[in-house]
């Protein structure tokens, strides 16, 4: 058992004789002093875990030995002990960073519990996390087991995310067992989508709501009753990255959550598309041949998303204005910002912000990127960050601050890939590491989730023979030519245009403004 070191510091020391015992018999160690010149005597000789410090003592205050002992140990916790309720001592101890303030006469329990709280925390914490994951696990494991319908699976990921959202800011060894139980989850759901998929594009009133469907089902309402709307639309953004940003943001907008399905291929070219233009890729490709760009293109997949935009409103005979953005760095974000006022005239703005899928190209590219977000916690992190400091952080402070709706959304996730397995194609195969079309592969049927007949598929057919084959889990695809520079470059990388939770089961989330 660890044993913490106190420091109390009191001129009427004596007088607290029976709360130090306490404190001992509870395990910590107490040393005393009586006054602030010795107490920063000791800080300059030793380490303390927590410091208890009197404020009203003669000669050195206790808050004039507060800001030396900062500049001493500043990562120390401080809990200011005093007789007085002054506002205005209280303030000066906050912003001097106390870590607790407590008035006397204190009991001994008061003094354990900022004890736990400012010292044993993190591992009181752990502990309780571990036991209720623990308690947990097999609830989950059934969960995997039964889930047959896409309402099941979305609460399972929801799970499994706040799990490894809850053990991420412990020091739990649990992480490795949540690991394997999302493996095994990844492993049913892609079962799941391999019985269902076709079923859902040749029946769509039976399928959940997914890429084509957002404007119908989501913006389409909140015009009508009259909202003005700004949808944004973050490239690449998992469902755990959303719970990150949205305790940066909770406390300015109501927040109604839900999560819908992309289509496959989970990739911009073809999910972001078929968002704008409310129609599956072959039907962009079929009704608006010149917006829509094929794979061995060198055009841009994604240039045309303003038009796809006008043509769904076109079809839907919708007279909604509307304008279209796109943010790749912090100055147009700035720019956008100072737009909101003029851009609420419209009915509709959609906005694109490229940062997340920049961030996961990055990180494979880039040996510093991928050392700073050396897994899941660590790219949550950078995303909260990035959130935090930058423009875009203004933008949805500015948003709430309006008289608008705002409906946050993505085309699709990614998933840490591992496992490489082969394929071979010809020179014209798509590069892409999580599916694959073309007319002459070559793969073991049996690994991935193939789709022979596109059309059915609602996918575009460059050729009478192409083939559409999609890694699952945590697979990618890779060339058995410069097999192991290929595995070892793309290994643990984030990547997407596959099936599993991360890629599919994507956030839906409509915030307003608390203050509007």
């Amino acid at each position: 058992m660890t044993t913490y070191k106190l420091l109390w510091v009191d001129d009427e020391i004596e007088l607290l004789k029976a709360h130090i015992l306490f404190l001992e018999k509870k395990g910590y160690q107490v040393e005393t002093v009586t006054n602030g010149y010795d107490a920063l005597d000791r800080c300059a000789e030793e380490a303390f875990d927590l410091i208890l410090l009197d404020e009203n003592m003669p000669g050195l205050s206790g808050l004039e030995t507060l800001t030396r002992v900062k500049e001493l140990l500043p990562a120390t916790p401080v809990v200011m002990v005093t007789k007085s309720e002054e506002e205005h001592i209280m303030e000066q101890a906050i912003g001097a960073k106390i870590a607790d303030y407590l008035i006397k006469p204190v009991n001994p329990t008061q003094i354990l519990l900022t004890l736990k709280k400012n010292i044993q925390q993190k591992e009181i914490v752990t502990e309780h996390t571990q036991s209720n994951y623990q308690q947990d696990f097999s609830r989950l494991g059934m969960q995997i087991n039964d889930a047959s319908s896409i309402e099941e699976w979305k609460e399972v990921y929801k799970k499994i995310t706040y799990w490894e959202l809850q053990l991420s800011e412990t020091e739990s060894g649990m992480q490795e067992m949540l690991s394997m139980q999302r493996r095994e989850a990844n492993a049913e759901f892609a079962k799941f989508i391999r019985k269902n998929y076709m079923r859902w594009m040749e029946n769509p009133e039976e399928r959940p709501v997914m890429s084509p469907d957002i404007f119908k089902r989501s913006i389409f309402p909140l015009l009508d009753k009259g909202e003005k709307v700004f949808l944004i639309v973050i490239d690449n953004f998992r469902y755990d990255q959303w719970r990150v940003l949205l305790n940066e943001i909770a406390d300015t907008f109501t927040v109604e959550e839900n999560l819908y399905c992309s289509i496959l291929p989970t990739a911009t070219q073809y999910a972001r598309n078929a968002i704008f233009s409310g129609l599956m890729p072959n039907n962009i490709a079929k009704m608006f041949p010149s917006l829509w760009v094929d794979e061995d293109s060198e055009e841009g997949k994604n240039l045309n998303e303003e038009p796809l935009v006008r043509t769904q409103l076109e079809r839907y005979r919708r007279k909604n204005t509307f304008s279209y953005h796109k943010i790749n760095h912090s100055n147009a974000a700035e720019k956008f910002v100072q737009q909101i006022p003029q851009l609420q005239k419209n009915d509709l703005n959609v906005v694109v912000i490229n940062f997340i899928d920049m961030l996961s190209h990055a990180r494979t590219e880039s040996l510093m990127v991928r050392e700073l977000a050396s897994n899941e916690a660590a790219y949550r992190s950078i995303t909260q960050s990035w959130l935090r400091h930058s423009a875009v952080s203004d933008l949805f402070r500015s948003l709430a601050a309006h008289d608008c709706t705002v409906v946050l959304t993505t085309d699709h996730g990614s998933i840490r890939c591992y496992n490489p397995i082969k394929v071979i194609g010809d020179r014209n195969t798509n590069t892409n590491l999580r599916y694959k079309l073309g007319k002459n592969l070559s793969y073991n049927q049996k690994e991935v989730f193939e789709i022979k007949d596109p059309l059915r598929a609602g996918l575009p057919s460059p050729n009478l023979s192409t083939t559409y084959i999609f890694a699952m889990q945590d697979d990618f695809f890779a060339y058995p030519n410069n097999y192991s520079y290929y595995v070892q470059y793309y290994k643990d990388t984030f990547q997407h245009g596959g099936i599993s939770m991360e890629e599919m089961l994507i956030p839906l989330i409509t915030l307003r403004g608390r203050k509007r």
